[in-house]
């Protein structure tokens, strides 16, 4: 990682729990990674089903800009975001997909994993994808302590939603030690019976 600046987008649609991951993201790095952080977000008009994409910033230096120039790493939740938003990734920067909802796949430098299928299948609960989704980020990343993700985590939900979460954010971690980054930059894609 460049200690200077990291810089994470997540995308995908309204309800999808963008936001949320990346407010995660972001004080796990902030408030227990002591790092500097910035996080900003946009959404489109629409409650659910509108465009909606936020930014963290990582730095071990004081950020000058609060939003990302090229990102190091892009999440994208469904196509659009996928279309979307990966032309701004680094040359070397790193897709990651939800394999459920996104066919069409722009680069072979791609982490594709069924987050929405995980969460249905796993969990019994779709909306837990974007937090399948944040336990991969932060895995593939090596910016946050594991911990310090969950410890952020358990702050942002409610009393009876931890374990779920919880659930969610471990089964992302271990979906993504089933990939080799050393192997990219072939296309990754795990299908749920690999996970």
């Amino acid at each position: 990682m460049n200690q200077d600046r990291y810089e994470i987008r997540l995308s995908g649609s309204g309800g999808q729990g963008i936001i949320m991951a990346a407010v995660v993201l972001a004080e796990a790095a902030g408030v227990y990674g002591n790092k500097y952080v910035c996080q900003t977000q946009s959404y489109g008009p629409e409650a659910r089903g509108g465009a909606s994409k936020a930014e963290v910033v990582i730095s071990s230096k004081p950020i000058d800009y609060p939003n990302t120039i090229k990102p190091d790493v892009l999440l994208a939740m469904n196509q659009a975001s996928t279309d979307t938003y990966f032309w701004d990734l680094k040359p070397e920067g790193l897709l990651v997909v939800d394999s459920t909802l996104v066919k069409q796949i722009p680069t072979s430098r791609v982490v594709a994993i069924p987050f929405t299928q995980i969460a249905r299948n796993d969990i019994g609960k779709e909306i837990v994808a974007n937090i399948v989704a944040l336990g991969t980020v932060g895995y593939l990343c090596k910016i946050i302590s594991l911990k310090m993700l969950e410890a952020a985590l358990m702050t942002k939900v409610p009393k009876g939603w931890k374990e779920i979460n919880r659930k969610a954010l471990r089964l992302g971690i271990k979906s993504a030690k089933n990939v080799s980054l050393d192997a990219l930059p072939r296309t990754v894609i795990l299908e749920e019976e690999e996970l």
